[in-house]
């Protein structure tokens, strides 16, 4: 499997008129503010917009984006896995951010959805806020929700995945409408 090309912020932001630029975050998070021009097709969806995507690839360069690069070097690799070359950006929308680039963020977009990672975060230490209080005034057990947490994010970091995001991904707020992303297909075939 090939690596798939890095890009600085400052390298994209020269490119961005020739690049095709797909952000696999969440719809809530992309509404919050996206690279100028970034389709958004959710990571859970990139499997339906193979042909697309593939498509888009053979006739220019396409860049992965997600918040931190994470998701988009997995999206990458499941897009070389298929045979599709992409490229990602090196600390996502965040880095992006960071540089004082702009970010677009849609006139229709209801608030803005905290970041995965944010939300990983919160609920993550809520549940370990949650065991702790509970091992103590109800049953010393429930300290076992705590060390599960503490496994899981051991588990994340080492495999570079995250269970509970793939969960809280699926939660309303989270999940784009079946016709926006036929939307925003037909608009990555018209690119």
């Amino acid at each position: 499997m090939t690596t798939p090309t890095t890009f600085d912020p400052g390298q994209a932001r020269t490119r961005l008129h020739e690049l095709t630029v797909i952000d696999v975050r969440t719809p809530g998070e992309y509404g919050g503010g996206h690279i100028p021009g970034a389709l958004n097709i959710p990571l859970d969806q990139l499997q339906r917009a193979l042909p697309d995507i593939r498509a888009a690839a053979e006739r220019g360069e396409v860049l992965v984006v997600c918040a931190s690069g994470a998701r988009s070097e997995n999206a990458c690799r499941m897009l070389a896995d298929n045979g599709i070359r992409t490229a990602t950006l090196a600390g996502g929308t965040g880095a992006w951010a960071a540089q004082g680039h702009d970010l677009e963020r849609p006139q229709d977009s209801p608030r803005a959805i905290w970041a995965m990672e944010r939300q990983v975060r919160l609920t993550a230490g809520s549940v370990v806020l949650l065991g702790l209080v509970l091992g103590e005034v109800v049953h010393p057990a429930f300290r076992l929700l705590s060390a599960g947490i503490a496994g899981g994010l051991v588990f994340s970091a080492v495999t570079n995945t995250c269970g509970m995001a793939a969960v809280l991904a699926k939660l309303p707020h989270n999940r784009t409408r079946g016709m926006d992303l036929d939307v925003t297909l037909a608009r990555l075939r018209d690119s």
